[in-house]
């Protein structure tokens, strides 16, 4: 998909060297990939410490999957 963002030149600058990315584009599209999944690992934290995640397999049967 194709949209047009006002970022700053800098800022730019700086995402392309952290991300080592020559290319604006790709850059921005990995920042974001990145803040998406962090936001979801976040959430999936708050849900685990408030007990509202309820993960159905058991302690022993995810041991027998690890072998």
């Amino acid at each position: 998909m194709r949209l047009t963002v006002d970022i700053s030149e800098a800022i730019l600058e700086e995402l392309s060297r952290i991300l080592n990315e020559k290319k604006r584009s790709p850059a921005v599209a990995k920042a974001v990939a990145e803040f998406v999944r962090r936001e979801k690992a976040r959430d999936f934290a708050q849900w685990l410490r408030k007990g509202e995640f309820n993960y159905p397999t058991t302690n022993d049967e995810v041991e027998k999957l690890q072998g």
